[in-house]
């Protein structure tokens, strides 16, 4: 029991990791794309603001996934559902 908490908080800490890695990627292809954009026409026309956008939309619903901040489904939801399901199993095992 001990172990498999243990397994679940090191796999959230690396998903977690794994999501911080991504908005500095994202902050440095945003740079880029932005710097780039400037080069070619000095603001005239603020192309990479779609870039901005796909990102931000992308990140969105990573930081939705990990963090668990759909108010609808809330914190717990995934963990109720599991012990439903296996309650639910139990009984129709026992009727077999």
């Amino acid at each position: 029991m001990e172990n498999t908490k243990y397994i679940r908080a090191k796999e959230r800490v690396e998903e977690i990791r794994e999501f911080y890695g991504k908005v500095a990627s994202a902050i440095v292809t945003v740079l880029i794309v932005a710097a780039i954009n400037y080069y070619l026409n000095e603001w005239r026309n603020a192309w990479f603001l779609w870039v901005v956008f796909g990102l931000s939309i992308s990140l969105f619903f990573k930081a939705n996934k990990i963090f668990n901040l759909n108010p609808f489904i809330g914190r717990d939801w995934e963990e109720r559902k599991t012990q439903e399901y296996l309650r639910q199993e139990e009984n129709a095992q026992r009727w077999n």
